[in-house]
């Protein structure tokens, strides 16, 4: 692999004590072409601009996907990453569904393993915190026929991070616009899935909430994700959550909240969920927690639902469900309780 350092880093503009999400992009990046049918040799090279022009296939006709995932600095201040492989393996069924070529495991895990150990002192040290990792992949031919790319480019840039929510949410529960429907590409992490989302969020928040919660296509009658996050509630002491579909995303941090939940004994179903059931719960007082669970907002507890102009309460303990959870999941990434299921892989 080709490593090419920069002359000038910019980690002195970074505020550490006050992280937001996303905005402070790190000194390097990785990159790896797919030419001529087979993948080529991978580079580290300084954060810099694209060299396509516009021309460039994914600007036209979106073929790009990509990933979220974070590397955590241990209590012994060692670096490790949260289920990379996962990634890798969602990185490449999105790829697939949108045509484009598998990466291999190698380049992905060896990418980002040198990336982050070059750019060390990136990844933060402070509470709730941790260095946001982002392969993507994009087609990269230049030209404006509408066919599949010829070209594409696989990526990985990093920023330091803090909490994307620091307060519980309140969610808008969606009924005209649509996140996904049947049969198309609400499973993968499709970059058009979130640029389609803009709007709906917008509206959203200018009548008073942070996100929305997705329900389905076809009547709006059932509950699916929670704005860029899958989604949870406590109903009479079982944690319920939307069984997975081609129109919901795969969350790693919801496989893994799973896994805790279910060894805790707490009872758990995945099934379709009706917003009639949860308007109804919450109504009766039996609805004991909602939040949202992803790599960015790792837990994020949700305190109100919008529905059809009425907002319906809902608790949001600080000993519930959703901060045991987030406790847990915290002393696992940072190292301050044993990794049992072997989540992390150091740097």
């Amino acid at each position: 692999m080709k490593v090419t350092t920069t002359t000038e880093s910019r980690l002195s503009t970074i505020d550490f004590n006050n992280l937001g999400f996303g905005a402070g992009l790190s000194d390097h990046i990785f990159m790896c072409e797919y030419k001529n049918g087979s993948w080529g040799e991978g580079i580290i090279q300084p954060y810099g601009s694209l060299k396509q022009g516009l021309g460039l296939h994914a600007l036209h006709y979106g073929q790009a996907v990509f990933e979220g995932q974070k590397a955590y600095r241990q209590e012994d201040g060692s670096i490790a990453i949260f289920r990379p492989e996962r990634n890798w393996e969602r990185l490449n069924k999105s790829g697939a569904r949108m045509l484009i070529p598998e990466v291999p495991k190698e380049l992905f895990m060896e990418g980002l393993m040198e990336l982050i150990r070059l750019d060390a002192e990136w990844v933060p040290r402070g509470a709730n915190t941790a260095l946001y990792l982002r392969p993507f992949l994009f087609s990269s031919s230049e030209f404006v026929a509408a066919r599949p790319s010829e070209e594409y480019t696989f990526a990985i840039v990093t920023s330091p991070v803090g909490e994307l929510y620091t307060k519980p949410v309140k969610v808008k529960i969606e009924q005209h616009f649509t996140r996904a429907a049947q049969g198309g590409v609400g499973y993968a992490k499709a970059a058009g899935n979130y640029g389609g989302a803009f709007l709906a969020t917008r509206k959203a928040v200018e009548e008073g909430f942070q996100q929305v919660l997705w329900t389905d296509h076809a009547d709006h009658a059932y509950l699916e994700e929670a704005g860029t996050m899958n989604v949870a509630f406590v109903v009479d002491g079982t944690l319920l959550t939307p069984a997975l579909s081609d129109r919901i995303l795969e969350g790693i941090t919801r496989e893994s909240i799973l896994v805790l939940a279910k060894e805790w004994g707490i009872p758990v179903e995945e099934r379709r969920i009706s917003v009639e059931e949860i308007v109804s719960a919450a109504r009766e007082g039996r609805l004991e927690e909602a939040f949202g669970m992803g790599t960015a907002a790792v837990v994020s507890p949700i305190d109100g639902l919008g529905y059809i102009g009425e907002i319906l309460p809902v608790p949001a303990p600080s000993e519930g469900l959703a901060m045991r959870v987030k406790a847990a999941l915290a002393d696992i990434r940072y190292g301050r309780s044993a990794d049992h299921h072997g989540w992390m892989t150091k740097i």
